[in-house]
């Protein structure tokens, strides 16, 4: 037996989508600044790889803005509940067609591995890539900010560290995107806010 409920407004599904094009189009950039392959130019990506990054941190001042106004907030508090029971169903269930341990409603949209995933990416990956960005961007200051002993090389690496681990959060992401009752199920409640729940 299914049921339909909406899950996602309009405003989590535009910044979803707005994040995700953003981000990909920041890697896309960002590893050809790198050297890795040539689509733009040097310097047309980095001046591409600049403004997409800035409009992502004005999407996110909104969305932080949003989520503390409407209460959303809450739906990424990390739990320890039903861990266990989520491991084991994607190392096993998922496999032999065993109930989902979540029953995911409007109130709890996201199960406890999503919860403690996404606040692995907003406390240590996020912080790493921005932070890193930041003081690429501003490289010529840091002699101003007392930070003459940096090195340009180390930023960098760090940067595309946290540039790497995004890509494994977003492959992880896809994938596991494709493990609801069809594999487009939860793409379509992305897309139109309501998610069939059996």
């Amino acid at each position: 037996m299914s049921e339909r409920i909406y899950v996602f407004k309009r405003f989590e599904r535009f910044w979803h989508w707005s994040q995700a094009g953003l981000i990909i189009f920041l890697m896309l950039t960002g590893f050809e600044i790198h050297g890795i392959y040539k689509v733009f130019g040097f310097a047309t990506a980095v001046g591409y790889h600049t403004t997409a990054a800035w409009t992502l941190v004005g999407l996110w001042v909104f969305a932080i803005f949003w989520h503390f106004t409407t209460g959303e907030w809450k739906q990424y508090v990390p739990t320890t509940e039903k861990v266990g029971a989520m491991l084991k169903y994607y190392a096993f269930g998922i496999f032999t067609d065993a109930p989902h341990p979540f029953r995911q409603t409007t109130l709890k949209k996201h199960n406890p591995l999503q919860r403690l995933s996404y606040l692995a990416i907003l406390a240590l990956v996020m912080p790493l890539v921005w932070m890193t960005g930041w003081l690429y961007l501003f490289y010529d200051q840091w002699a101003a900010w007392g930070l003459a002993a940096l090195q340009l090389q180390w930023v960098a690496v760090a940067h595309t560290f946290g540039a790497y681990l995004m890509l494994i959060f977003l492959i992880a992401h896809i994938y596991l995107a494709t493990t609801g009752h069809t594999a487009t199920s939860h793409f379509k409640a992305m897309v139109t806010g309501w998610e069939e729940t059996h």
